[in-house]
């Protein structure tokens, strides 16, 4: 009865199925993996975030340049305050605001952006308070340069003079007259009245959009092994059903022996190959 098994037909259909089935279950492992790494990247630099608030401050250049390790360390640089900018639509403690970010002109003719603090409303230069004058040495939390679109960061088209919808040194250098740092500092203790920003985690680091979608390839691909093996066993179940009839003599002698269960086969594993595998998704 299952002599079936042993044509092209079928020989074809079980190396499908032997290479399909742990294919997807690699693929889904593998995504399932770069879940977790980013769930522990998000554990540790959740950690690593409250260790820095403890941290003494030190020099802004043994800081830099700014990544995964030094993102959210006490940075401390000292200079005099120059050009001012508003940073419209930023959310802080769920309320709609803006950044106050000033430019720290510091000894080695950089600037360095400084947020000073938020406020709540549209960005308005009338409520913003200017920036002390005379040398002064900033504290806060060092950040990297932001990517326009990530994370709630604006695009930046139409925005009127004076504001900057990303805290980006490439944007940032066309706003104003000198070199910019690729960092950003804000401050422990907001100035005027503000409130203090405080610092985010690195990007790639996080529970972010990323994150689910490896968790969502993971299910894709397991589901995928699974309907690979419930395909298999309904073509088996047609072919054997066929083959009994056939012995029963419900088949008539002119009938092609397997032809309906196989084209049933047939048109089934082309669709199985056929079907739009899961994608890989992002790698971290």
């Amino acid at each position: 009865m299952y002599r079936f098994l042993l044509t092209p037909r079928w020989w074809g259909i079980n190396v499908f199925v032997l290479l399909a089935i742990p294919f997807c279950i690699f693929m889904g492992s593998w995504q399932l993996s770069r879940f977790e790494a980013r769930v522990q990247d998000h554990r540790t630099a959740t950690e690593q975030a409250a260790t820095d608030r403890k941290e003494a401050a030190r020099p802004l250049a043994e800081l830099l340049p700014v990544d995964q390790k030094t993102s959210g360390k006490r940075a401390t640089a000292t200079g005099r305050y120059g050009k001012q900018l508003l940073v419209p639509d930023r959310e802080l403690d769920g309320k709609r605001g803006f950044y106050v970010l000033t430019m720290l002109r510091t000894d080695g003719g950089k600037a360095l952006p400084v947020v000073r603090g938020w406020l709540p409303g549209d960005a308005d230069p009338a409520k913003a308070p200017a920036a002390p004058t005379g040398e002064v040495t900033v504290t806060g939390a060092l950040q990297a340069s932001e990517s326009p679109g990530a994370n709630g960061v604006g695009t930046g088209g139409g925005l009127p003079a004076g504001q900057t919808a990303a805290i980006s040194s490439a944007t940032l250098v066309n706003l104003v007259p000198y070199d910019v740092y690729d960092a950003w500092v804000t401050l422990d203790r907001a100035d005027s009245g503000m409130k203090a920003v405080p610092a985010t985690a690195p990007q790639g680091s996080g529970l972010d959009l990323k994150a689910f979608q490896n968790l969502g390839y993971t299910g894709e691909w397991f589901v995928f092994a699974g309907f690979t093996v419930f395909m298999w066993f309904r073509l088996l179940r047609r072919e054997v059903e066929y083959a009994r009839d056939a012995e029963l003599g419900l088949v008539t002698e002119g009938t092609d022996s397997g032809a309906e269960a196989g084209s049933g086969a047939e048109t089934a594993a082309t669709a199985a190959a056929g079907a739009p595998a899961p994608g890989p998704g992002p790698e971290a």
